[in-house]
């Protein structure tokens, strides 16, 4: 968690620093499949992480995260070290999960990602009992549940909602708003205006925001005034990141339903870039700088996937390994 209290050019640069190596890794892996050389199914957050990266910075290693099957940068974001990442997308022995989780059901509590969800919205309740945990030990944690505008319209949302406000539980519900439902947009499928404004039916208890989740200051901002509110005990937050999906649904998903218009304009403001001007703006770093940060983590990168190629397969014993059974 930085140790900022308010936004500044160095946690502009952090955001940055995240956020570029979410990219990275993202168009590494993307690459890897699109050329054949890794067969796996894949869903691209490109343009979604500098919500991931505030988010991340706005949390302690201790603290829980719940995320979804699109949720790569928020797996970096908290810290899931990159061979771990790469060799469990490689379904090797040395991933984060033994290579028997990947993409979609990644978890490491050693950085507090525990859980991955591949069903919509499933996160929502299982990041309520983490909080209730926290809650009941007194443990000072924090719970982020990360998920979709789609998932705003499934029961377990209003469950979990309801649930978390009564009980005045220690999370934060992230919804990332990216405008479409895999190929349906959010006007098609929700009634509300927002997603945030729903956070009044479930009381005082319960605090609903809509930021710009693509904006750095604001999306630190926002996370680090509901992570601040949720650890001192005054309750739930639910926190809208509007943004915006600059791949298709899974990788190999050409977006043909985004019109060409909107698309073009998203990727005229891909945040990457905006947020990269704004570091050089500020003075924080120089442009031959973050050129070197770049070139790092796609070193690292490198290394990654060497390692995860030279990592054995797990072995046949795994298949009853870490499985609970009757006895």
């Amino acid at each position: 968690m930085t140790t900022a209290d308010s936004f500044s050019s160095s946690v502009l640069l952090e955001i940055y620093r995240k956020a570029l190596l979410i990219r990275v890794v993202d168009e590494g892996i993307r690459g890897l499949i699109l050329s054949g050389n890794l067969r796996i199914a894949m869903h691209p957050p490109t343009g979604q992480e500098i919500v991931a990266a505030a988010m991340g910075l706005n949390l302690e290693t201790t603290d829980y995260l719940v995320t979804i099957y699109r949720g790569l940068h928020d797996q970096l974001a908290k810290g899931i070290p990159i061979t771990l990442v790469v060799a469990e997308y490689f379904a090797k022995a040395t991933g984060a999960c033994k290579g028997k989780g990947g993409p979609m059901h990644m978890t490491h509590p050693e950085s507090g990602v525990m859980v991955t969800s591949g069903v919509v919205g499933s996160g929502m309740p299982i990041a309520n009992g983490l909080a209730w945990a926290s809650q009941i030990k007194g443990d000072n944690r924090v719970t982020v549940t990360s998920f979709g505008d789609g998932a705003s319209n499934i029961g377990a949302f209003h469950e979990a909602l309801n649930l978390a406000a009564l009980w005045k539980l220690p999370i934060v519900f992230l919804c990332q708003n990216n405008r479409y439902g895999e190929s349906t947009t959010y006007a098609d499928a929700t009634a509300s205006s927002t997603v945030a404004e729903r956070a009044t039916a479930y009381g005082k208890n319960m605090v609903g925001v809509s930021v710009d989740g693509n904006d750095p200051e604001s999306m630190w901002t926002a996370m680090r005034t509901a992570v601040v509110r949720a650890r001192a005990g005054e309750g739930p937050t639910l926190l809208e990141a509007n943004t915006f999906r600059l791949s298709g649904h899974y990788c190999g998903d050409s977006s043909p339903y985004i019109p060409k218009e909107e698309m073009e304009e998203a990727v005229a403001n891909d945040p990457i870039k905006l947020t990269r001007e704004a570091v050089i703006k500020s003075g924080a770093a120089t442009e031959a700088a973050l050129d070197e940060m770049k070139e790092a983590f796609e070193a690292e990168l490198e290394e990654a996937m060497k390692f995860a190629h030279e990592s054995p397969a797990p072995d046949l014993s795994e298949v009853e390994t870490d499985v609970y059974g009757a006895a």
